[in-house]
């Protein structure tokens, strides 16, 4: 075993595929799968699970990942601290997002931030608030951006950015030449949700509930991993949603969707960087977020 074989095998879990894998390394799929084997010979145990197109890890597999995260993140901090050391600001650096930071808010600042550190190569791990946190306190990355402030001992929350939710309907339905609608009424139409690990349903539930809402009232039909799913939903009518008005900007501006109020609730929130209290940053990760601060104005 040695860092490269967990590198490949990192890529494999990350990419679900054998052969995106490879192109992520920039090896062949057969020397992927060369890599896997042989890993699964030194652990005496099956490591991936090909089902279908796609490829999972096994329980063994889960754990080594795990770990292997954590290496290979320690591997990147230590050639980071030994190059800033030397003047030279250069090497990798893993980040989370969950999804509206992900897709809408980090892409906003890759370009200029490349155009200042040529060298750094920030690799972007995706998931929903609660996978982020989950990473940034197992040591798996050192920085994320979430939608949501998740109280724990070991975190500390910066405010990013704000944001505004809305209630997001098809350019068809009947509320659409409306501004807004009584939350009471979103009670009978039918509702698609996010999963409940996501920032985006957090404030949700905990916006209603405190406004004496039940969530639990909420005709749901269908809960989507990510914003675009939602979306999608949406335009083929197969429900409304609250989401993010930053990720429907676009088809709001065509016209395709809708973006209401709900009188009783207050649906502003904020993104926040978000790092571990007692896990010193690397150098890259402390330049990261000084850069990312400053070209936010947070």
């Amino acid at each position: 075993m040695d860092l490269w074989q967990l590198k490949v095998f990192t890529s494999v879990v990350t990419h679900k595929s054998f052969s995106k894998a490879g192109k992520a390394v920039h090896i062949s799929q057969p020397t992927v799968s060369s890599h896997i084997k042989e890993l699964e010979t030194h652990f005496n145990c099956t490591l991936i699970d090909r089902l279908g197109r796609e490829a999972v890890p096994t329980k063994a597999g889960k754990l080594l990942f795990s770990y292997a995260s954590r290496l290979l993140s320690l591997t990147g901090e230590t050639e980071s601290v030994m190059n800033d050391f030397l003047g030279n600001i250069k090497g990798n650096l893993v980040i989370g997002g969950s999804t509206i930071p992900s897709g809408y808010i980090i892409p906003r600042m890759l370009g200029p931030f490349a155009a200042d550190f040529p060298d750094i190569f920030i690799h972007l791990r995706t998931g929903d608030t609660a996978e982020i946190i989950d990473a940034i306190l197992k040591g798996d990355i050192e920085t994320g951006i979430v939608g949501a402030a998740i109280k724990h001992p070991h975190l500390i929350h910066e405010k990013l950015i704000d944001d505004e939710m809305k209630l997001i309907v098809p350019a068809s339905h009947k509320w659409a030449d409306l501004e807004g609608v009584e939350c009471a009424s979103l009670f009978k139409e039918v509702f698609i949700a996010r999963e409940k690990g996501s920032g985006t349903w957090t404030t949700i539930t905990e916006t209603m509930t405190d406004a004496g809402f039940s969530p639990d009232r909420l005709k749901i039909i269908a809960r989507l991993g990510n914003t675009a799913s939602v979306i999608q939903g949406i335009i083929n009518n197969a429900g409304i949603s609250i989401l993010s008005v930053i990720a429907v900007e676009e088809y709001i501006n065509t016209g395709r969707l809708k973006a209401l109020s709900v009188k009783d609730l207050n649906l502003k929130r904020s993104f926040y960087i978000t790092t571990h209290k007692k896990r010193t940053l690397s150098p890259i990760a402390q330049k990261f977020i000084r850069f990312i601060k400053k070209f936010f104005n947070a």
